[in-house]
Formats: C-alpha cells, sequence, structure tokens
C-alpha cells in the first residue's frame, strides 16, 4: 500500500536527489488516478478557475471555490501529500485572515500544507501561518494572481536585476518558515541557483529539469485544455480530441439509431409481455 509522504519525506528526497513528481487535480477522479499512478504530492491550485470554471484567469477563484474541491481531491488521493492554494484576497488583506484561511483548508478539506504567491511581502503571512501550526509553500517568479503587475503571463528573472531580486525572495520566504519553495516560469539558470542556496525542497514549474521535483498541471498533461499552451508544457495525451470523437461517434449513433442496440437494454421477465394490456 503507498505511504503517505510528509514534509520530512519531501524534505529527505531533496537531501538524496530524489525528484517529486506531482501534479494539479481539481476533482475526484483525476486525484485517484494519480494515487494510484504513485504521484508524490498534489496540488489543488487556483489554476482550477480556467481549467474548471472557464475564467480567464485565477483572480475570480474564492475559498469555497477552492475548499470544495480540495475536499473531493482528498477523497481521491487518501494516501497523498495534499496541497491547497490560496486564492486571491485569501491572504492579501491581512494576516489575519491569512492565518484564518490556511486554517479552513486544514479543518474543511484534510490538506497537508497550503501555497501562496509572493515574495517578501508576504513573508509575515507565511510565518504567522507556520507559527499557527501549518505547512507552508511558497511561489515566486511567474505568480499568476499578481500578473497584472508583471505585464502578463510572462517569464520572470530573465535579467541580473530581476533575477537577484526572485532570489532574495526566496531566501525570506525560507526564513520565514515555508518548507518548500515553487518557482514558475523562471530560467534554469536561476532555479538552479535557488535550489543550491536553499536548504528547503525548490520546485519547478517551468523552470528547468534542476529543480527538486517538477509541478504540471493535470489539464495540460492530458491534453484537456485547448484554451491555450504554456511553453513549458508537454502533453503526454490528447484526451481533448479523444473525448470529441468519442463524442461524435455517440452522436452519429444515436441519430443512425445504431445505439442502443440489443444488447444495451433490459429483458422482461419471460410471459410477463403478455400480461400486458
Amino acid at each position: 500500500m503507498k505511504k503517505k509522504l510528509s514534509s520530512l519525506d519531501l524534505q529527505k528526497m531533496k537531501n538524496e536527489g530524489e525528484k517529486a513528481a506531482w501534479i494539479t487535480s481539481y476533482d475526484y477522479w483525476t486525484a485517484n488516478f494519480a494515487e494510484q499512478a504513485g504521484i508524490d504530492m498534489i496540488l489543488v491550485g487556483d489554476s482550477l478557475g480556467m481549467c474548471i470554471y472557464g475564467y480567464e484567469g485565477t483572480i475570480p477563484v474564492t475559498m469555497d471555490q477552492c475548499i470544495y474541491h480540495s475536499e473531493g481531491v482528498r477523497r481521491g488521493a487518501s494516501k497523498t501529500f495534499i496541497v491547497g492554494d490560496m486564492p486571491f484576497l485569501s491572504y492579501q488583506v491581512s494576516v489575519e485572515d491569512a492565518v484564518r484561511n490556511a486554517g479552513r483548508f486544514y479543518k474543511e478539506a484534510g490538506v497537508d500544507a497550503i501555497k501562496l504567491e509572493g515574495g517578501k511581502r508576504v513573508c509575515p503571512q507565511i510565518k504567522a501561518i507556520t507559527d499557527g501550526g501549518m505547512l507552508v509553500m511558497g511561489h515566486i517568479g511567474l505568480t499568476p494572481q499578481s500578473s497584472g503587475q508583471q505585464g502578463g503571463f510572462k517569464a520572470q528573472g530573465r535579467t541580473a536585476e530581476t533575477a537577484n531580486q526572485l532570489i532574495e525572495d526566496a531566501k525570506a520566504i525560507q526564513e520565514a518558515g515555508a518548507f518548500a519553495l515553487l518557482v514558475e516560469a523562471v530560467p534554469p539558470e536561476v532555479c538552479k541557483i535557488i535550489k543550491d542556496t536553499l536548504k528547503i525542497p525548490v520546485y519547478s514549474i517551468g523552470a528547468g529539469v534542476d529543480a527538486d521535483g517538477q509541478l504540471m498541471i493535470c489539464s495540460d498533461v492530458l491534453g484537456i485544455f485547448q484554451a491555450f499552451t504554456p511553453k513549458f508544457v508537454k502533453k503526454y495525451e490528447n484526451l481533448g480530441e479523444k473525448t470529441i470523437k468519442a463524442f461524435t461517434e455517440y452522436i452519429n449513433d444515436t441519430k443512425n439509431k445504431r445505439f442502443p442496440e440489443d444488447k444495451h437494454t433490459y429483458k422482461m421477465v419471460e410471459g410477463e409481455l403478455e400480461k400486458l394490456k
């Protein structure tokens, strides 16, 4: 039976050079399939805004939506380390709000950790949540909740000045008490410096192979999300096309009376048909 990892296990993996593979999930079935495959971690990301609800970005996502989907993921993957993603304005307004909303993930959805975006400016929230007995993962680089300030969904840290800012943010996040850090859409060289500098695990989504592990969006891995494909995405299947094909065949079979066949229907008990008026 699969053993559920702890933060200590994840730290040991970094120390021993073992890569962690994790994925986003937003529902029971995807989480269950990921656990059966042997995934190390699952993030219930606020990317559910785009992948599930069809929003243009993550800004509209609410705490209730994140909790609701985290509950389903926990039921589907009871033996997997699960991270709940703090949505926009669930932690930026005040430290008290941050602690309270992080606690909701633990109390209502049974997560193992929470993740929030930002560098030095969110370190007071990271410290307070950690002081409350909860695990916090940081997130720097391309941070979708503040993409407006970053000029859109663009790679970060591509100049020496901005790369140094990211490195300083990473150090501050570790100092604040985070157990791990996610680096998104950053040049691999910069991510490697951060990974080699920090003692805690540093994970990549679009930040190169040298990180302590990789995160991918489940809808990208499966080829379901079709609005756009980031440069760093590798599609391992194209379920979008296969789903459309299956629906098309069903529609055609129905309209041409090829479905249902006799084998798809139930039979009356012998002799009972004759009794009908």
